[in-house]
């Protein structure tokens, strides 16, 4: 992907659900740009499509209609394998539910995805471990998620993430399970990620993590509601 194609480009985005009787209009004609290098925070009340559009650009969910360009790929009605190589190959997830593999030590999940990409990375655990410190759990490499609480468990979900250096980061609520100390060197982590040439999409309600931000998308009933430089950091 050149320097110069949008990370992200999503235009006319619609997405519908429909629960028997019911008809709910998550996304209604979204559009948006991402840049190369660019940290976008969206933020809106629960309910507003946040969620939604994050999913959809990591091809989780098909969009009703529209389009969805992602690291030059097309998302809408792309095909599974073609789906999976884009996660794999491109995108990192940080999720709400940390989905960590319960039998894996902390280590072990977080470097996890280069084992799945077949990727021939030097000295995994090094790696892996170099994170975890940078997360604040170099202590609690060897244990598995059972043994460590939700905070810890976002932490090896965030460092997961972050280990291929995926172009694009896609975070939900990242900072959700976290104190504010811990929380705050998160979004540390992923504002200096961005610095080095990575895309990062974070959906949060936390005014701390907007303000890292380059650009803040506000979002409400499943329209963009208004799009601004977030504050000087």
């Amino acid at each position: 992907m050149s320097a110069e194609t949008p990370a992200v480009e999503v235009r006319g985005l619609t997405k519908v659900f429909d629960a028997g009787e019911v008809r709910v209009e998550a996304l209604r004609g979204v559009d948006l740009s991402l840049r190369r290098g660019e940290f976008v925070s969206v933020m809106g009340p629960s309910g507003s499509g946040k969620s939604t559009l994050l999913h959809l650009l990591g091809g989780l969910e098909t969009p009703t209609s529209g389009r969805v360009v992602v690291a030059g790929q097309e998302v809408d009605g792309a095909e599974d394998r073609d789906l999976t190589r884009l996660r794999r190959d491109h995108l990192g997830f940080i999720f709400q539910f940390f989905n960590l593999l319960p039998s894996l030590t902390a280590i072990e999940n977080v470097y996890l995805p280069a084992l799945i990409a077949r990727r021939r990375t030097e000295d995994l655990e090094g790696r892996a471990r170099a994170l975890l410190d940078r997360v604040g759990l170099g202590e609690r490499a060897e244990h598995t998620p059972s043994e460590l609480s939700g905070g810890q468990q976002q932490r090896v979900s965030i460092a997961r993430a972050l280990f291929l250096e995926p172009e694009i980061v896609l975070a939900d609520e990242p900072t959700g399970n976290l104190d504010s100390v811990t929380g705050g060197e998160i979004l540390a982590l992923l504002r200096q990620a961005a610095d080095d040439g990575q895309s990062v999409v974070v959906v949060t309600h936390d005014p701390y993590a907007a303000e890292q931000a380059d650009r803040v998308v506000r979002m409400a009933d499943g329209q963009l509601d208004e799009v601004g430089s977030a504050a000087a950091r």
